[in-house]
């Protein structure tokens, strides 16, 4: 039979295709490109850099009230708006969330409800009556997490002897050791080793009692019973081993056996002085900032010493004061940042207006990366304790943090200056060679790359009765090594480095069944998945293999209704749910971007999908990416700092990976053109 009738249709229908719909569509692509650029440009600093907001849960706001009571710190005006910033998300059940339309959390709830009876709230108040119910119906305090319980012993409202111990004798242990401090995350490491003196120190502030939250314990305090369980199931277990060394750390620390407590606190107390230089607070990161500053404190260190006032003042920094209020929301607001991301945001934000064809020489790149060359690590952090033989290099997140650069910032900086014709050829040239080298040095053995740190994968970890935080690894992740396969390629490296070719093997390796990828910094297999194919296809890996295909099947399966992708937190919790969840800018241009990724340019998914993102594209050039309405309005978290614990919502998302898609589109379409 003759398919002559058949080619001569599809050749028609191919034609129309492409001068007829997506002639159209290129217009306003490039309309919405020239927008989205200009409206880029105009958050740039005039240092050259780029700095979102990052926004997380109340939490933060909750530990900025407990801490400075804790400390006799703080101005009443300021922490008062936080307390009305915190109640902003509140649940209509009583409890807060993690993230924007999850679930009530139980270590959060409590610790805002504290929160409020620190600043006087009684507890008949309509909504902590509300959220005293939640609690109650959810176990009371102590279902709470580890870090939660040992804030609430600083101000007597939990048992020392009840919680984890965390002894700062674990600076003792020599590296060799399996149970040293560098086998656990960097993160980690900079939160648990403050933290550890001020256990050893058992800091004690007396509060009122109406202050008090004794009402949270089901069937009161006195008859509760504060202390770990026992897995019956398994006698035999990690859990069970690590619960009975705590249990005899707690007997010697009861009748005083502690011969090396002094010198470990004075270990503890130089380890973390030293990392204080350098860098934008402990870890320039929230959690350790603030547990460096009870630490100083309890170390005998006054309000007025020169380390406290730095520490007061950079933990302050974080804060964005707005004694006007919000849009929408008349009432004075003053919410916390977990850290700042002016290195991450701006090589995102150079990179994306590289590809959207921004001159190599324009003068506002070059000042871009001007900045971030100066921003180049030349110190040996902790990251130096297991890879000793390579030079310093590579690029942190924050403003300063000299101690702590990461693999992910490293590659997408890599990538951003490669955008740029800068008149110091040779220095960005040498520059860029350091941290190539010190990306190789980072991989781990599995061939993927961390964070933070090499072959941080101790599993046995997760079972220390302290590591309810679920953050105490930092494994090599898919979305890292994709984002290192891009850079890889984009510096001449191909297949015929062994060492690209593990990566490439651990990736498929990693792949789930249904087609995707897990991301472990961002929300989450849309992330993970996205990565992965922009890393496959730079380093020339065929978009027809199966693995790519089925990948781009499943982006395409999950794509919603209006043309849009979205995801929700939930995915790491219940992974049944991932791709779903409303759509997102951030979210449909990662999925546009995999989809071209794979080949697929000229699909209805992905036409869908920009015509989602032109639809919803802002006159100013941005797009929205929040739930809610006036008060209640809240942006929706597509980051991730530590799965099913801790997410982000960066500011700049909603932007440069939108235009990073249109561009991406808008350069498939031209290439395709000029193919036919």
């Amino acid at each position: 039979m003759s398919t002559r009738p058949q080619r001569q249709q599809f050749e028609e229908g191919s034609s129309r295709l492409k001068f007829g719909r997506l002639d159209v569509a290129l217009g306003r692509v490039e309309a919405a490109i020239g927008r989205v650029r200009d409206h880029i440009f105009r958050q740039q600093h005039p240092e050259g850099y780029w700095c979102g907001e990052l926004e997380a849960d109340a939490m933060l706001e909750a530990d900025y009230i407990f801490g400075h009571i804790l400390l006799g710190t703080g101005e009443p005006g300021r922490m008062g708006r936080a307390l009305t910033e915190m109640l902003r998300y509140q649940n209509e059940d009583g409890g807060w969330s993690i993230y924007p339309g999850g679930p009530s959390n139980i270590s959060l709830s409590v610790k805002c409800y504290f929160a409020c009876k620190l600043m006087g709230w009684s507890a008949e108040e309509p909504r902590l009556v509300r959220a005293r119910a939640w609690i109650l119906a959810h176990g009371g305090v102590v279902e709470c997490n580890t870090f939660t319980k040992i804030y609430l012993c600083f101000m007597g409202q939990y048992d020392y002897d009840a919680v984890p111990a965390v002894p700062p004798e674990i600076v003792l242990f020599p590296n060799w050791f399996y149970f040293n401090i560098y086998e656990i995350s960097a993160w980690s490491r900079a939160i648990l080793v403050p933290l550890s003196i001020a256990y050893a120190k058992k800091p004690f502030r007396k509060i009122a009692p109406e202050q008090g939250i004794d009402e949270l314990f089901v069937g009161g305090r006195e008859k509760a019973d504060l202390h770990l369980r026992w897995d019956r199931k398994k006698p035999v277990s990690w859990r069970n081993f690590f619960l009975f060394t705590d249990r005899v750390t707690h007997w010697a620390e009861r009748i005083h056996i502690r011969p090396l407590r002094k010198i470990a606190l004075r270990k503890a107390e130089k380890w973390m002085l030293a990392r204080l230089e350098m860098s934008d607070g402990l870890g320039a990161i929230y959690p350790a900032m603030l547990n460096a500053m009870i630490a100083l404190r309890w170390l005998g260190y006054s309000l007025d010493d020169p380390q406290m006032i730095r520490a007061l003042d950079e933990f302050e920094k974080l804060g964005i004061d707005e004694p006007g209020g919000v849009p929408g929301h008349a009432s004075p607001t003053f919410r916390m940042q977990p850290c700042m991301s002016p290195v991450w945001d701006t090589a995102q934000a150079t990179f994306a207006l590289g590809e959207a064809g921004v001159e190599r020489d324009d003068p506002r790149l070059l000042k871009a990366a001007d900045w971030m060359l100066s921003k180049e690590v030349r110190h040996r952090g902790d990251w130096a304790e297991k890879v000793r033989s390579t030079e310093p290099g590579g690029w942190y997140f924050e403003f300063n943090n000299e101690w702590y650069p990461d693999v992910d910032d490293t590659a997408q900086v890599l990538l951003a200056l490669n955008k740029v014709d800068n008149p110091r050829e040779r220095y960005q040239y040498d520059v860029s060679k350091r941290a190539l080298d010190w990306i190789f040095a980072m991989q781990c053995r599995n061939g993927g790359w961390g964070s933070f740190d090499k072959d941080n994968t101790k599993m046995i970890f997760q079972y220390i009765p302290f590591a309810d935080h679920n953050a105490m690894l930092d494994p090599p992740t898919v979305d890292i090594t994709g984002r290192v396969l891009e850079t890889l390629s984009t510096y001449g490296y191909t297949r015929k480095d062994k060492r690209v070719e593990r990566a490439i093997q651990f990736i498929f390796a990693e792949q789930e069944s249904d087609g995707s990828w897990f991301g472990r910094w961002g929300v989450n297999y849309l992330y993970g998945t996205f990565l992965v194919l922009r890393g496959l296809e730079a380093i020339g890996i065929w978009n027809h293999e199966p693995q790519i295909q089925q990948a781009a099947e499943w982006i395409r399966m999950v794509q919603n209704a209006d043309g849009g992708w979205g995801e929700t937190c939930r995915s790491y919790d219940e992974p049944d749910t991932r791709g779903v969840g409303a759509s997102t800018p951030s979210q449909t241009a990662w999925a546009v971007l995999g989809l071209l990724a794979a080949g697929d340019k000229r699909s209805d998914s992905v036409a869908k999908g920009i015509r989602w993102l032109l639809d919803r594209q802002l006159p100013f050039g941005g797009w929205d990416e929040s739930v809610g309405e006036g008060a209640t309005k809240q942006a929706i978290y597509t980051g991730t700092g530590f799965p099913r614990v801790f997410y982000l919502a960066y500011h700049q998302y909603r932007d440069y990976f939108p235009l990073l898609a249109l561009t991406t589109y808008k350069r498939a379409l031209e290439r395709g053109d000029e193919e036919a």
